[in-house]
């Protein structure tokens, strides 16, 4: 009789164990992997804004015929994978700075600037290059010219810095060179490229 009963403790143990540790496999759940989700910085999004500086046709920011300029601008950012790109219009009165062609100067009035932008943001502040085309009205100074739009382009450098979610301000640098540009001395017509540096100060408002 014990051995009958110890041979049926052994089959029910010997049974019991796969289906134990089928239980145990089944019970198992491998933990889950959550990708890390990009942390951003907040630079997504439209802003308007002001801006104020000087232009000068010298690149000596501390040269004495710098004259005050200033206007609006409005552009949209996007940031993606740690960088922020994005575009600008901007409209600036350039305070009739002036530059040189041969037989005198002219005077830059307006100048409508579209630009691309590309930034790195490290925090709330965001160091960034832009380029773009430009559009520069000119009027004759000591010289005469053409009193009219005239193409060129800019390149330039930056920094921003956010003080909340809705202001930030920056200060920005600008070479701009208007080509083609016509001048007229003693009945003679030249033809010329003229060249300005800008620095400004700026304030955005952030949608």
């Amino acid at each position: 009789m014990i051995k009958k009963s110890l041979a049926l403790a052994f089959a029910a143990t010997f049974i019991s164990g796969p289906v134990f540790a089928a239980d145990l496999t089944n019970s198992y759940e491998a933990p889950s992997y959550n990708e890390p989700v990009e942390q951003s910085s907040g630079w997504t999004g439209g802003y308007v804004g002001l801006h104020a500086g000087t232009a000068s046709r010298h690149g000596n920011p501390f040269s004495g015929d710098r004259e005050f300029m200033g206007g609006v601008q409005g552009g949209y950012n996007m940031e993606t994978n740690g960088f922020v790109v994005g575009g600008e219009l901007e409209l600036s009165h350039m305070g009739d700075a002036r530059v040189r062609v041969p037989g005198g100067e002219l005077e830059e009035r307006y100048r409508l600037a579209a630009k691309a932008k590309a930034g790195l943001p490290l925090g709330n502040t965001m160091i960034y290059g832009t380029a773009g085309g430009t559009m520069t009205s000119l009027r004759d100074g000591s010289a005469q010219g053409p009193d009219g739009w005239k193409p060129g382009w800019l390149v330039g450098g930056g920094v921003e810095h956010k003080f909340n979610q809705q202001i930030s301000g920056k200060v920005e640098y600008n070479y701009a060179r208007t080509g083609d540009v016509r001048s007229v001395t003693s009945g003679v017509v030249n033809e010329s490229s003229v060249s300005d540096h800008t620095i400004k100060a700026g304030v955005n408002y952030h949608f």
